[in-house]
């Protein structure tokens, strides 16, 4: 099934965005009371020697907007000198409006007073006039590549009703229209609402998805595992990826004061190439500079580590991941991304619609589990090169078909009529998959699944009221018949955590299936029932929130168990590299004949490796024929197969 990477529509067709969140040096987040314009248009020269296109730019509000009814025209006359050193440099921009957050700080026009951003309907009328007044101005200017509404509204407006924050953003999106910004547009809000957390702050991408034109992650979540963190930016953006709009890494760094250079050089070449592989077809760094200059400035004077997102000095030196992005920009050059596409996925990793339905009485902590053991599924997938298509489950039950293999991990919640569906999809040739959950909340504690039996063929013998704790230091699967790649006598293991709910097994009656694993006691642990030309495989251990509750625990065996799922349901993978979870293989597809492949490191030396080529081989985007690949700690290689 296809695996949508749409790129941003400009006037003149798809675009795509490598560039850097802008503040000067000179000012930071106050640039445009004392406004240097030949510092501002060095900075932007040292952006486009090194490859980036673009910039998001800032109106700090209560400095732009100084009273309910007016502007500031000496800082408008500054913005638009500003957009001019864009078309000087060969750089567009991306105009922020409503800026009163920002780097650990909120900031309120004078004239506030404390009224609702989202309700207050004269409060809403003057954020209206404020966009549509500036979208006018700027409107015409050939340096203006998009437009969005806010700077992370969830932390300054704070949370809402979906409902409420949907109106005030499809107003201000309006307003953009009303100004005569016919450019691209979103919000600006971080895509941190339910469907990416499970925490409803009334930011849903869905509802926004109707009316704006691209999705913005700004994603600088922080981990207990390194190729979880490495491929976290990659899981949000395959659940930010919603009504077929295009999903641009709208922000996204680090602090030089959190990490060595090398390790800032390896998070930048990590994130960048495994959200372009996760469908991402823009990159806003955060940010251009860092801020030394203004050390004794608000927000920097109290968060400190703020001064050093930049990919550049206070001097204008480069940084690692400056370097990193020049390289990533070649690389867009040399594949022409606007032409490729996400390879097809054969396999599903199936996204419950109790995450972002909001269904009565399920809970944020059941929603977060979601989150969590999908996050897991996903690194394992990566590991096994096994292409998915992240898919949710439609609200109230159904999944959708055409896929040869369905992944359900750690699964508590699924609607009726799925489970109902998830029989006819096996015995329509699909192998499926799910393993058990019992979840982590004493709530109705339990697998919340039905047709058990019919699908699996166990029944399951659970007291009421209890979970089967699992008692091992370490869950040990022996296969005592063969599953795809995994032959009789292979073993898995699995350390054990997670809390007294979760950290519990699916002890089975087998009716009608085969025990293919039992783990260290004899009991049933992966169990298939055959389904005429498909299958259903069953573990009764959750082995994805296992290691979700876990630091450093990557790679784990479930890689192994999905590898064998991906031989057994005939997934095509064309190019492997089979026997190492550390190296991650997935393709674009060029639609000549050629696929780009990338391969991506997680391991922190040197390596070099030889993919398995299924059909056809593998060249440098050059021509010339590959066989052995080299790669450096954390590294990636861009190819092609030629088939």
């Amino acid at each position: 099934m296809p695996r949508p990477s749409p790129s941003v529509v400009g006037p003149d067709g798809p675009v795509t965005w490598l560039g850097a969140n802008f503040w000067s040096r000179a000012g930071g987040p106050l640039m445009w009371r004392s406004y240097d314009t030949a510092l501002v248009r060095e900075e932007l020269a040292v952006l486009a020697r090194h490859g980036l296109t673009m910039t998001r730019s800032f109106f700090y509000w209560p400095d732009m907007m100084p009273t309910p009814t007016t502007l500031d025209e000496e800082q408008c006359a500054h913005y638009a000198d500003f957009l001019d050193a864009h078309v000087e440099a060969g750089m567009t921009t991306i105009p922020t409006f409503l800026v009163g957050h920002m780097s650990g700080e909120n900031w309120d026009p004078v004239w506030r007073a404390g009224r609702d951003l989202y309700t207050d309907v004269w409060m809403v009328g003057r954020q209206a006039w404020y966009v549509a007044t500036l979208t006018a101005r700027y409107a015409a200017h050939p340096a203006v590549a998009g437009w969005l509404i806010s700077n992370e509204m969830p932390i300054y407006g704070g949370e809402g009703r979906r409902d409420d924050v949907e109106a005030w953003a499809r107003l201000m999106v309006h307003a953009v229209r009303a100004g005569g910004g016919d450019q691209p547009v979103s919000i600006g809000d971080g895509a941190w609402g339910i469907e990416q957390t499970g925490h409803d702050n009334g930011y849903s991408t869905v509802d926004l998805g109707r009316f704006v034109d691209f999705t913005g992650p700004h994603v600088y979540r922080m981990e207990s595992d390194q190729v979880r963190q490495h491929l976290k930016a990659a899981w949000v953006c395959e659940l930010a990826a919603v009504r077929g709009r295009p999903v641009v890494m709208e922000e996204f760094g680090l602090s030089s004061d959190f990490v060595s250079p090398t390790g800032a050089a390896a998070y930048y070449r990590q994130l960048l190439h495994t959200t372009l592989l996760a469908g991402a077809t823009g990159w806003i760094a955060w940010n251009n500079t860092d801020y030394d200059t203004v050390l004794g400035q608000r927000p920097y004077a109290h968060h400190p580590f703020e001064l050093h997102f930049g990919i550049t000095t206070s001097d204008g030196e480069p940084k690692p991941p400056l370097l990193e992005l020049e390289r990533f920009a070649a690389t867009l050059r040399e594949i022409d991304l606007p032409r490729c596409s996400r390879a097809p996925a054969q396999a599903a990793l199936v996204v419950p619609s109790h995450l972002a339905a909001d269904y009565p009485f399920t809970t944020e902590e059941e929603r977060a589990l979601i989150v969590r053991t999908g996050e897991q599924a996903y690194v394992a997938a990566r590991e096994a090169d096994l292409p998915v298509g992240v898919v949710r489950e439609q609200t109230d039950g159904g999944l959708p078909g055409g896929y040869d293999l369905y992944l359900l991990p750690s699964v508590k919640q699924l609607c009726g009529p799925s489970w109902v569906q998830l029989v006819e999809l096996a015995a329509a040739g699909a192998t499926v998959y799910a393993s058990y959950c019992a979840g982590e909340s004493p709530v109705q504690r339990g697998p919340w699944w039905i047709r058990t039996e019919e699908l699996f063929g166990v029944r399951r013998e659970l007291a009421y009221g209890l979970v089967d704790p699992i008692d091992d230091d370490e869950v040990v699967l022996t296969f005592e018949a063969d599953l795809g790649s995994l032959h009789t006598g292979d073993v898995l293991r699995f350390r054990v955590a997670g809390n007294a709910e979760g950290r519990a097994y699916l002890p089975v009656t087998v009716l009608l299936a085969t025990v293919v694993a039992r783990d260290a006691h004899g009991r049933p642990a992966v169990v298939v029932k055959d389904h005429g030309p498909g299958r259903a495989v069953l573990c009764t251990y959750p082995l994805e929130y296992l290691a979700s509750a876990q630091g450093r625990v990557n790679p784990e065996d479930t890689w192994r168990l999905y590898d064998a799922l991906a031989t057994v349901a005939g997934v095509e993978r064309p190019v492997r590299v089979p026997d190492d979870p550390r190296v991650l293989v997935d393709r674009l597809v060029q639609g000549d004949g050629r696929e780009v492949v990338v391969l991506v490191s997680e391991h922190a030396q040197a390596v070099s490796v030889t993919p398995e080529v299924a059909d056809g081989r593998l060249e440098q985007l050059d021509g010339s024929p590959v066989e052995a690949v080299d790669l450096e700690p954390y590294g990636t290689v861009v190819l092609r197969r030629r088939r």
